[in-house]
Formats: C-alpha cells, sequence, structure tokens
C-alpha cells in the first residue's frame, strides 16, 4: 500500500485497503487479549497470596470471558487456506424430487443469505432459474466480504432434506436432496487467464430482476467455455456488461475448481481414494420430521435448533468443518 503506484488500480486498491483494515482489526483485538490474560495473571497471582474469595470469584469470571473471545479469535486462525479470505460464488441445484426439491433449493438459497446478512456480508443473486410451480431449480449468489469462501466452503456438497412435504396432500415424509457449490472467487492470476478464442458469448431477454429494461433488451449473458464445456449465464444485472463481468468471474471460479479438481485427482493416485460430493454423498442431513436435527456426517456435529439453523445460524458448523479440516490435514 506504500508504493506510488497503488491508488492506480481503483478495484484493487480498494480490495487491498478493506483487507488490511480486516487484519488490523483482527490484531488489535489479540493485542488486546494478551494484554488481559496477562492482567489476569497478576490478578490471580494477588488473589492466592491473599486468599481472597472475591478476588478468586473474579478471576474465574475474567477466565471465562477471555476463553469465549479467544474461542472467536481462533476462528480466524483455522482460516488459513489460500482463497479463504476471497469473496465467494455460490450455486445452488435442484436434485430430483420436482417441486419438492426445488422448494429445498429455495429454503437453502434463504438460508444462505441470511447467514451472509448475519456476517455482515454482502450477498445478491446473480442468476435463477425458478421452478414452474414453487421454488428454485437453480440459483447462482455472488457473496462479498472478508473470508466469505471460509466461512461458507463447509456448504459445498449435498445436502438431504427429511420432512412432511407441503405439497403431498396425503402428508406423507418426504426425502429431498439439493446440490450446493461453492467457489471462490478467483483473482485474476497469470494460469487463469481466458483467451477470447476459447468462448462464445450469446446475448438473450432477460427474465431476471433488475430494473425496468431489464426484460426488455438483451442484458443477458450466457457464455460457454468451448474447451471444457461450461456454461455460465447471468440475467441478473441491470446491463449486458455487468452480466457479461459477473459471468465471467463465475466462469473463472468454475475453470479454478476444474484445475484445483485436477490436482486432487493427480494426487489420489498417490494417496488413495477421493470423495467428491455427489448424490448418495450428502455431507448434511436436516430432519424435520419425525424429530428434530441437523447433522454434519463428516464432523458429527448435530443441534435440534432445526429453526435457528434454517435461519442462518451456521457459525458452529462452519467452525467445527474448519477443525475437521485442520486434524485431517495433520492425519
Amino acid at each position: 500500500m506504500a508504493e506510488s503506484d497503488f491508488w492506480k488500480d481503483g478495484e484493487t486498491s480498494a480490495k487491498t485497503s478493506k483487507m488490511a483494515g480486516t487484519l488490523r482489526a483482527e490484531l488489535l483485538e489479540w493485542d488486546a487479549l494478551e494484554r488481559d490474560v496477562k492482567d489476569l495473571g497478576e490478578l490471580i497471582s494477588i488473589a492466592d497470596k491473599e486468599k481472597d474469595a472475591g478476588l478468586n470469584a473474579e478471576a474465574e469470571a475474567s477466565l471465562a470471558a477471555l476463553r469465549e473471545r479467544f474461542e472467536k479469535l481462533e476462528f480466524f486462525v483455522l482460516l488459513s487456506g489460500k482463497y479463504d479470505h476471497a469473496n465467494a460464488i455460490m450455486a445452488i441445484h435442484a436434485g430430483t424430487g420436482g417441486t419438492e426439491a426445488q422448494d429445498w433449493a429455495e429454503m437453502l438459497c434463504r438460508m444462505y443469505l441470511r447467514y451472509a446478512e448475519r456476517r455482515g456480508l454482502k450477498a445478491r443473486i446473480v442468476d435463477e432459474n425458478r421452478g414452474n410451480e414453487a421454488g428454485i431449480k437453480s440459483v447462482t449468489v455472488s457473496i462479498e466480504g472478508p473470508y466469505a469462501y471460509g466461512y461458507l466452503k463447509s456448504e459445498h456438497g449435498v445436502h438431504r432434506l427429511v420432512r412432511i412435504s407441503p405439497f403431498d396432500a396425503e402428508k406423507m415424509r418426504h426425502t429431498s436432496f439439493a446440490l450446493v457449490e461453492v467457489l471462490p472467487e478467483a483473482p485474476d492470476e497469470e494460469d487463469l487467464k481466458i483467451d477470447p478464442k476459447d468462448i462464445r458469448i450469446d446475448t438473450y431477454l432477460s427474465s431476471g430482476h433488475g430494473g425496468q429494461s431489464v426484460q426488455t433488451t438483451y442484458s443477458a449473458v450466457r457464455i460457454v467455455h468451448i474447451p471444457t464445456g461450461i456454461t455460465v449465464t447471468c440475467q441478473n444485472e441491470r446491463s449486458q456488461s455487468q452480466n457479461r463481468e459477473t459471468a465471467m468471474k463465475v466462469l473463472r471460479a468454475r475453470l479454478a475448481l476444474v484445475r484445483e479438481k485436477e490436482r486432487l485427482a493427480e494426487r489420489a493416485e498417490l494417496r488413495g481414494e477421493y470423495h467428491e460430493a455427489e448424490w448418495g454423498n450428502q455431507i448434511r442431513s436436516y430432519v424435520l420430521q419425525p424429530y428434530r436435527m441437523v447433522k454434519d456426517h463428516r464432523t458429527e456435529y448435530e443441534t435440534s435448533d432445526t429453526v435457528g439453523v434454517l435461519d442462518g445460524k451456521l457459525e458452529p458448523f462452519a467452525e467445527a468443518f474448519l477443525k475437521w479440516s485442520r486434524e485431517n490435514k495433520k492425519g
């Protein structure tokens, strides 16, 4: 940031400044915690010497408060992955099951939008394919803010819902699936450059939100990456140029994921089998009937607060996943 040409690139400088501010705030919290730990040590020493029950009670209360502060800061220590600090791109796809599965996909979308709001992240829907009767067939959401990907990467995989279907006149219990993809907004690195010759760009009338003119102009954009067959659409921005820019971000993120899968496949030949998130390998189950429970099948973390979870209270799942990931890496 001290470089003379730092402010020439407004977008990059703004992101860097924001990250610097986040890091400074985190460091200040660690420094304050360290000072308070030293003060607590002195308080305990005095209480032991004077055998003062009141001071001992004060020390116990201070210790509990410090432990709570440390646990919150520990979460940042766990966010040490290459892209954990990056913005996130989330795609939700309804599984087989028609309206029931599409309703479940929309419930998940609402859950993540509420979670983003809780964390102070900026979330916006960039593409949406609504169901014929209810729910959504698929939706793509851009989530911006410090550590957005780090917070949300635990959600990547298949999510399973068990409930009495509101769409079933016989009130039978149904099981629905939805696939959630979470991708980091990949930086414009040299090895992620996209050759214009490798893409085909189509424009069409938008059916999404975005203003009065959005449905009367060819503002929606579809980009096809010819070598891989990856197709990305964006129609919820106000202009064709904005839709194109957002679609390119999503495409770059998907290409980064393809590259990472190739690396994992190479490692799998050396270290054994690698399990991709796919149907039948659900990462989490949400049971609303006959009992209430949300359970993550990787970390074994579970809670009966299904209402809170579906309202965006996902922090315990994210923290359990980060700790589980760290232990697996050690193993």
